[in-house]
């Protein structure tokens, strides 16, 4: 009877493993189906913020990523070029285009800083400033008609997320800067040899 017991927990001990396995398994397919469930509503998420929460940032208007360099100079006042393409995960000609375009709309001007005129430095103007507020205020406002189909409760669990959420993308490192294509690299070397 020993011996069956014995036998018994010996053969009995591979089907334990494989079940603690599957089980394993099983949680890890689940929280890969989570996770892809989760890019496929931010994705949609976005798209939908984008174009339901503010119509400043509806097709033919603002740009998400000009509202965002908006944004963050409106927080800050004045940014360099470098800073606004290490911010925007661009290169300084890719933010460059950026601020061009914001420009020629009136919303930030470019200005050369006193010690180091090779230095570009952006502010936006009353005018930018004046669009952000306005951005804001309507997200706000489409915001507060979203989470009427919450629950209070439900309404706080989605605040305490997005600021962990928040809290972790703030703490991750700036974007490292996209690395030059070859005809990046030719057309800087023509510029500095004079032979554009």
């Amino acid at each position: 009877m020993a011996v069956d017991t014995l036998r018994g927990h010996f053969s009995l001990s591979p089907l334990k493993t494989a079940s603690a396995t599957q089980l394993m398994l099983n949680g890890t397919d689940q929280f890969r189906a989570d996770a892809e469930r989760l890019s496929h509503i931010i994705l949609e998420m976005q798209r939908c913020f984008i174009l339901h929460l503010c119509k400043e940032l509806a097709p033919g208007n603002v740009s998400f990523p000009q509202f965002f360099l908006l944004a963050a100079l409106d927080h800050k006042e004045i940014l360099t070029m470098s800073e606004i393409a290490r911010k925007m995960g661009h290169t300084t000609a890719a933010a460059s285009g950026l601020v061009a375009r914001l420009e020629n709309l009136g919303y930030v001007v470019r200005s050369v800083a006193r010690e180091d005129r090779r230095k570009v430095m952006v502010c936006i103007t009353e005018k930018g400033s004046a669009l952000v507020r306005r951005i804001r205020e309507e997200m706000v406002g489409n915001l507060m008609k979203m989470m009427t189909q919450l629950t209070p409760g439900e309404q706080k669990a989605w605040l305490q997320i997005y600021s962990k959420i928040y809290d972790y993308c703030q703490a991750k490192e700036d974007p490292p800067l996209r690395s030059k294509s070859r005809r990046d690299l030719l057309a800087s070397r023509r510029f500095e040899n004079g032979t554009r």
